[in-house]
C-alpha cells in the first residue's frame, strides 16, 4: 500500500481536476505503482466520502472495464467499479451541461435497479435475477480527470471508475420481458453508427457482470441496497461525443435511450 500521504495527494489532484476542468497527469506518478488496485481504491473512497459530507447522495454504483472492446481499448484487463450519485443521472432525452465534462467518452449498458437489498457475501446468479426489479437501456457518458485518457488500472481506480454522466431510459423492463445476454445493442452519434454489441459482451451476461459487483462490494463491507441503480458495463466500444452531438442507444426489447451534450456555445 501506497503512503497515506501520496494517497491523500492523489485525491487532491483528482478533485482540483474535476473542479477546475484541468485534467492533471497520470495518478500513478504520485502513487509509485500502475496495478495495485486497493491503493486506487483508497484514492476513490477518500474522494467519495468527502463529497458524502459535502451533502452528495449515492444512488448506486457501476461498473467499468466489462467488455474486450473497452480493455482493449484502455489497456487494462479486468473490472472496477466506482460510485454513482444522485447529481450525475439523467432522464432520457435530457441534455448534459458542457461544464462537467472534460473528455467525454459515450457507452451504451444496461443499466438494473434493485429491489432487495444483495448483501449475502457471494452471491449466486439466481440471486441477482430475484433482487433485480428491472431493466433499463443506458448510456454511461464516461469522463476521465486524467489528461489525454492515460490511463492503467490504477488510474481509472482512483478516478472513480471514470464516471462521468448516465442517462437511463423511462420504461423499466422485467427481466421475465428480455434476455440480456442475446440483446443486441447499437449506439449511434448523430444517427451514425458507432458501436455495436450484444450483453454476452459484459463479463458473459449483465446478470454475471452485477454478480461480480454484489460479491466484491460485500467483501468491501458496501453491500448494494434496495433502489440502487448497477451500470452494468459496456457492451460495445466507447465513443468520443463532442458539444451539440446526440448519442442514441437501441436495445430491441429493452428499448431505446437518447442523451445530447450541450453544445458549449449556448448562451454566448
Amino acid at each position: 500500500m501506497a503512503d497515506e500521504s501520496l494517497i491523500a495527494e492523489a485525491a487532491a489532484a483528482l478533485r482540483a481536476a474535476a473542479e477546475s476542468g484541468d485534467a492533471c497527469p497520470p495518478v500513478r506518478t504520485i502513487l509509485g505503482t500502475e496495478t495495485d488496485i486497493d491503493v486506487g481504491y483508497a484514492v476513490q473512497d477518500i474522494n467519495t466520502k468527502l463529497s458524502l459530507e459535502a451533502g452528495r447522495r449515492i444512488c448506486g454504483r457501476k461498473i467499468g472495464i466489462t467488455s474486450d472492446a473497452v480493455m482493449a481499448q484502455i489497456g487494462v484487463d479486468q473490472p472496477d467499479f466506482g460510485a454513482l450519485f444522485a447529481d450525475m443521472e439523467y432522464g432520457d432525452g435530457i441534455e448534459i451541461e458542457r461544464g462537467r465534462l472534460l473528455a467525454p467518452r459515450a457507452e451504451a449498458e444496461v443499466a438494473l435497479v434493485l429491489e432487495h437489498d444483495l448483501d449475502r457475501g457471494e452471491h449466486s446468479f439466481h440471486d441477482i435475477i430475484s433482487a433485480t426489479a428491472y431493466a433499463l437501456p443506458s448510456i454511461e457518458v464516461v469522463d476521465s480527470r486524467i489528461a489525454d485518457w492515460d490511463i492503467r488500472i490504477v488510474d481509472t481506480v482512483a478516478d472513480n471508475a471514470s464516471c462521468g454522466v448516465y442517462v437511463l431510459g423511462g420504461r423499466p423492463v422485467p427481466l421475465d420481458r428480455v434476455d440480456l445476454r442475446t440483446i443486441e445493442m447499437v449506439m449511434t452519434i448523430d444517427d451514425e453508427e458507432v458501436s455495436t454489441g450484444v450483453g454476452a459482451a459484459c463479463l458473459g451476461h449483465p446478470l454475471h457482470a452485477a454478480r461480480w459487483l454484489a460479491d466484491t462490494l460485500c467483501a468491501r463491507g458496501a453491500p448494494l441496497r434496495a433502489g440502487d441503480v448497477v451500470m452494468t458495463g459496456a457492451l460495445g466500444p466507447m465513443r468520443p461525443v463532442a458539444p451539440g452531438e446526440t448519442v442514441t442507444a437501441t436495445f430491441g426489447d429493452l428499448g431505446t435511450v437518447t442523451t445530447r451534450l450541450e453544445n458549449e456555445e449556448r448562451g454566448s
